[in-house]
């Protein structure tokens, strides 16, 4: 089985959704799904005013922000444990930035994606080499790998709620 096949099937029982299992067998096939990310998660960024990022449902929570930041943060460190490959930031960097505004939080985001689907487009990594994800998790790269995207879709879908606390209509799901 094929490094991308791999990858897709891994990332089909992941996720347990269709998209990955019906994406190309190809890297492109791949960076292509990380694309339609970028731009879903691009559409909640642009949809939370900018009053709302520092939005917390609750005062223990991350705020609007904060989990935009922490989604950049996990695209480079689950991303770079998963390939093998360095990240260009350190991890929880992000999350600890003092400019958390919209632009600095887009701009922040959006280059965490455009890494991801970079490295995805270049990797020449064994999907089922076994790794120690930050030494602690054994899994093989491809599982990794999905663990990445489920992450991302995991806290963007949280900040749903956001959006709905701050009068704002939700983007429409982007499935395909």
């Amino acid at each position: 089985m094929t490094f991308i096949k791999r990858i897709l099937a891994v990332l089909a029982i992941a996720l347990g959704a269709g998209s990955f299992a019906q994406a190309q067998s190809t890297t492109e096939g791949i960076a292509k799904e990380w694309e339609r990310a970028k731009a879903y998660t691009l559409e909640y960024l642009e949809a939370m005013p900018e009053s709302g990022y520092s939005l917390k449902p609750t005062p223990e929570m991350r705020s609007f922000a904060e989990q935009m930041l922490h989604i950049t943060d996990a695209n480079y460190g689950l991303t770079a444990a998963a390939l093998g490959v360095q990240s260009p930031v350190n991890f929880g960097e992000s999350e600890k930035v003092a400019d958390k505004s919209k632009a600095n939080v887009i701009k922040l985001t959006m280059a965490s994606y455009d890494w991801v689907i970079d490295n995805i487009r270049k990797t020449t990594v064994q999907p089922g080499e076994k790794i120690k994800l930050f030494d602690k998790f054994e899994m093989t790269r491809g599982a990794a790998m999905a663990k990445s995207f489920e992450h991302q879709t995991h806290h963007r879908g949280q900040t749903t709620v956001y959006l709905r606390l701050a009068g704002v209509t939700p983007p429409q799901e982007k499935l395909f």
